[in-house]
């Protein structure tokens, strides 16, 4: 009994410390060698505007009704949770690969030999028979004991993955609601430029009309009039183009948003929106652990790293465990005579790869490269995110002084307007300049409306590149 019990604990001993024994590296993060705070930034700041909801970033009551439903119904976003969906049920599936595999069998057979055979022979003599009936009602078990940890290692891929989809999902939204914004600021800019080319033509309808009244009176030609209702005609042709697009962005927000072509109730104007003076980022390391799809490619690079534990272990000897156990018999009136009818088997066994033409060395070598390849993808996506929130902290202080200065254009076209139509009458100025005057405006104003659609752009952009707008 004593060298009994020192054979169980010795074996128990010799399982655990095994079982101990996992393949791989247990995952950590490399050294990105990201800097203390974005280059722009006055100084690092833990807050970051990527922290804030996005009804709470985007105010206007308009547009929170079209990302939120723009987040309920677009395809890619079902898409995308399908897929998470998808990863929930094969991580589920891991989380119990530790345990047996258990299945139940019933089988009826009845097999008529050869009366010349062997079989058919033996069959007459012994039982008088010249048929075999057998029938079989079993469970059977099977049990892979996780001695190396590659069980472990495919529960560790399976949450990856899942995590992986999930982080992915939310890029997915991230991006949904910076496009819907992105659109709705360009659809604004479009019906501010539509305003600008409306007020052109009636401003052209003013100086063809005073031009006209020049010519009856002998101050100006023919030609006058021709230019000056030509550079009218210019503005008018705007307006079919402006209503063009218009119809197109509508047509964009609700095909993002999974409807159907149609246009949009919208009362706000470009010109109510103000850029945000102070939009803190936070630090960059924390934008990395924020941003979506970075985040995405680090539980890649987790799971291609569990992967190669996978592929490591698979070289080992696996120790598994087989057990079946039921009701058998020859004849269908004995098969629930018990104990008569029961039967039972078990087995252990360990299996050890030795030659299988190179796969398993290859499945762990290609592992490694696969793992390596992962960890460029993700310091690749760390470093394009740093690049676009420099983009966008550059765009943003950078359009400011634009801004200013397309206002002080706007402003001085204005006056100039007013200053060429007092010097034509009063003979100090020729058409031309009057004809010029309101071409400038016109530009102006148009250029102005983009200025500040390229400041709210880069507002979103920001937003979106700091890893906000899945709240």
């Amino acid at each position: 009994m004593r060298k009994s019990n020192i054979t169980i604990y010795s074996t128990l001993a010799l399982a655990a410390f095994l079982s101990a024994c996992h393949m791989g590296k247990d995952y950590q993060r490399s050294e990105l060698s990201l800097p203390a705070q974005f280059a722009t930034t006055a100084a690092p700041s833990d807050s970051s505007v990527a922290d804030m909801e996005w009804k709470k970033f985007f105010s206007d009551p308009t547009l929170q009704t079209l990302i939120g439903h723009a987040l309920e119904n677009s395809f890619d976003v079902q898409v995308a949770m399908k897929r998470v969906d998808e990863a929930v049920a094969y991580s589920k599936q891991a989380k119990v690969n530790w345990g047996p595999t258990i299945a139940a069998n019933l089988t009826a057979s009845s097999t008529f030999p050869s009366k010349n055979s062997l079989n058919g022979l033996s069959l007459k003599s012994f039982l008088h028979k010249e048929h075999l009936e057998d029938y079989n009602l079993n469970a059977s078990l099977n049990w892979e004991i996780d001695i190396w940890g590659k069980l472990r290692r495919q529960r560790e891929v399976a949450n990856s993955q899942y995590l992986q989809t999930y982080e992915a999902s939310r890029a997915v939204q991230t991006a949904l609601v910076a496009n819907i914004a992105s659109s709705y600021f360009n659809l604004l800019m479009l019906d501010a430029q539509l305003a600008v080319a409306q007020r052109s033509v009636n401003l052209g309808d003013t100086i063809v009309q005073f031009i006209s009244l020049q010519k009856q009176a002998g101050q100006a030609t023919e030609l006058a009039v021709q230019q000056a209702t030509s550079q009218q005609q210019t503005a008018r042709i705007l307006i079919p183009q402006l209503e063009q697009q218009i119809a197109i962005q509508e047509n964009t927000i609700h095909i993002l948003s999974g409807d159907q072509p149609g246009t949009i109730a919208r009362t706000s104007k470009l010109q109510e929106y103000k850029s945000w003076e102070q939009l803190p980022t936070g630090v960059p390391a924390a934008m990395v652990s924020r941003r979506p799809d970075v985040r995405s490619n680090e539980m890649a690079l987790v799971a291609a790293n569990a992967r190669v534990g996978v592929a490591e272990a698979s070289m080992y000897p696996t120790l598994s465990i087989t057990a079946s156990g039921g009701l058998n018999a020859y004849e269908f009136t004995k098969w629930f005579n018990i104990p008569g009818s029961l039967f039972a088997t078990g087995l252990a066994g360990v299996t050890q790869p030795i030659f299988q033409r190179r796969a398993l060395k290859t499945q762990f070598e290609v592992a490694k490269l696969q793992r390596d390849e992962a960890a460029l993808t993700f310091r690749q996506s760390a470093y394009t995110a740093m690049g676009e929130v420099a983009n966008a902290l550059v765009s943003i202080d950078k359009l400011k002084s634009q801004f200013q200065l397309s206002t002080d254009q706007v402003n001085l076209s204005n006056s100039a307007i007013g200053n060429a139509k007092l010097l034509y009458k009063s003979g100090l100025a020729d058409y031309l300049e009057v004809i010029t005057a309101q071409s400038n405006l016109l530009q102006a104003e148009l250029y102005n409306a983009t200025i500040q659609r390229n400041q709210l752009d880069a507002m979103v952009e920001l937003y979106r590149a700091l890893g906000g707008g899945w709240k």
